[in-house]
Order: C-alpha cells, then structure tokens, then sequence
C-alpha cells in the first residue's frame, strides 16, 4: 500500500473553486445509488441522470446519495446547482488526493477521510478518499470507485426499524465513519497476525530473510499511520464542532469514534514500538553471532602463536641444532605442541571464555 499525493503539473494554479477532477480515474463512467427512508419506509433506486435527482429532495425524508466515481465535472457542477452546495466544497471533494479535513458551510457540513480496504485474495491494502457532504435531510457520500464498504450500513436500513431509520443524517454519517474505523481495526488485527509469527520467528533463527520481513512490515505500517492518523484529527475536529448540524443525542456516537479512533492509534503505536524492538532483537542477535565467531577464532590464533613460535625456531637454517639431529626429535616437538594447545583450550573452558 503506497498512497503519497502528488501535484500533477497541469493542476498547478488551479483555482479552488473550479470543479476539475484532480486524481486518478478509478472507474469507466459515474454511479449513482438513492436511498430515501423513515421510520416506515424505505425506498432504493439507482439513478443515471441528475434530473432524476429532483425528485429526491423531499424534508419528510432522509435521503442517501451515494456516488461512485468523481470524474464527471458537469455532473458535480448539476449536483452543486441543485443542493445549494458551495463549488469549493465539490472542488475537494473532486481531488482525491487532499488531506482528511472537516469544513462547515452554509447548509451543511464537508467531511473528507481515507477508507483503507483489504483485499483478502491479493492480500493488499487499497487506499480511497472518501467525501460526505451532509445537510439536513440529505446525506451525499462521494467515492473514487464502486465497492462494497457500505453494504452493511445499507442492509440496516432496510432490514430494521432502528435508530438509524429516525435519527437524522448525521447519525447516517456517524454509522458510515464507523464502517471505515472499523476496516481500519480489521486491517491492524490481520498486521498484529503478522507481526506475531515474525516473532516467534525471530526468536528461533534471526537471518538475513527476517530482516527484509521486518523492514516491509515497517514499511507498511508507516503507511497506515500515514492514514489513520489524519483520520484520528477529523474524528477529534467533529466530536468538538460546534455545529447545529451535528444534534446533542448524537455527539455520544461521535465520543464513541473518537475513542475507537485512538484505540487505533494506541495499536499503531505499539506496532511500530515492537518492531523497532525486533529491530534490535535482530542486530543484538547478529552481534552476538559475531562475537561468538570472533571468540572462536581469537581461541584458534592465541593457540597457534606459541605452536607457530616453535615451528619457526626448528625452522631456521641454522647447522648447528642438536634437535635437529636427534632421533625422536620431530616427535618430541609434536607431542610439546599437542601438550600446549590442549593445556590451553582446558585453561579457556575453566575461564569459560567458550
């Protein structure tokens, strides 16, 4: 997972409140699903055009619009026109690439925040901005591509007469912004599986492959807390909006994010905390292999000097050497030589120098 926003060269001096598309295009063309409910009923439809839109901005209602895809500028510039929404709003709302934020406006509120998706056959994590803009009876989420994310909170709402179905759009948004925490906590507890078994690894043979292993999970988990931390300052900046489109009963829900929130933070945290210490673990353990290998071959050199001094005397060229001419002499020298270097290994085991 890699996610790094960068400028392109034709977006530079853009104005804020024009509506051009400023990310990657994720999806073929734009799709549009509504859903209007309360507390009886609820009613589902997938839309092609905004004129169709029209029909949908009945205050008896609460009204979802849901679209994928950000590309369509004409579509976002209609949706403006319709809904009173200001073109800087859909301006951010149509560049991806902006930091998670929390902005009021006239009739509404903005909210922009990452949703991390984890997709189990390839085993990679997809990173996507997604937008809320929420008024009073309308909720609008804005998202780079079609998915899944949302099918539960979707599935509540028809299948349930819950508070969810009587407590307003911001409650709506709330159940959203907990969909995508709690993909958050489902990818750190597939890392925390992770980062277990490359312990017990470590733990039984630190090689030079556990350290590639290390290094990429860091790597990884940088790139959550790229993220999530972001994620962790709009949830904080909308518990503490003082706001009228946020009601009292349910500011406990959004106390309840930011906690979870941080729960994922404090988790982020003591992931980077142990693999730092498996880090350490990693090279205290390669020093110590060292050191074992510098203090066996230290042994076999200090050995060797006083067998290497003797070689060297009965070596010289010299005529005069009584040894020379004796007749046990060379193993006289051989058994002097075996005497030395055992009595020195018995005096290093005493030692425990090994």
């Amino acid at each position: 997972m890699t996610h790094i926003p960068v400028k392109r060269k034709e977006d530079i001096g853009l104005s804020p409140y024009e509506l051009k598309f400023r990310g990657e295009k994720k999806t073929d063309r734009v799709f549009m699903n509504v859903i209007t409910f309360d507390a009886e009923n609820v009613k589902e439809a997938d839309i092609v055009s905004t004129e169709e839109l029209r029909f949908y901005n009945d205050p008896e209602v609460i009204t979802w619009l849901n679209i994928d895809g950000l590309h369509n500028e004409a579509l976002m510039s209609d949706i403006a026109a319709l809904f009173s929404i200001p073109t800087y709003i859909l301006s951010d709302v149509m560049n991806p690439s902006l930091r998670p934020q929390v902005e009021e406006f006239d009739n509404g509120l903005f909210v922009s925040i990452k949703m991390l998706e984890f997709h189990e056959k390839k085993g990679k994590i997809w990173v996507e901005n997604v937008s809320f803009v929420m008024m009073e009876h309308l909720l609008i989420t804005f998202q780079e591509k079609r998915g899944d994310a949302f099918n539960p909170v979707k599935e509540r709402i028809r299948k349930h007469k819950t508070k969810i179905r009587t407590s307003g759009t911001d409650y709506l948004m709330f159940a959203l912004l907990d969909v995508i925490i709690d993909n958050y906590m489902y990818i750190l507890g597939r890392f925390d599986e992770k980062i277990e078994n490359v312990e017990d690894r470590l733990i039984l043979n630190a090689d030079k492959e556990i350290l590639a292993v290390i290094n990429n999970l860091k790597r990884q988990i940088n790139n959550l807390s790229r993220e999530i931390k972001p994620a962790r300052e709009v949830i904080i900046t909308l518990m503490k909006l003082d706001t009228d489109f946020i009601r009292e009963g349910n500011r406990i829900h959004y106390k309840e994010l930011r906690d979870n929130i941080n729960q994922t933070v404090e988790i982020l945290d003591y992931f980077h905390e142990s693999l730092y210490d498996m880090l350490n673990i990693y090279h205290s353990s390669m020093s110590t292999r060292l050191n074992d290998i510098m203090t066996v071959l230290t042994i076999f050199s200090v050995i060797f000097i006083p067998l290497t001094f003797i070689v060297g005397v009965y070596g010289m060229n010299f005529d005069y050497m009584p040894e020379l001419h004796w007749r046990y002499g060379y193993f006289m020298v051989w058994g002097i030589m075996v005497v030395i270097a055992l009595v020195m290994l018995g005096y290093f085991k005493k030692r425990k120098w090994f």
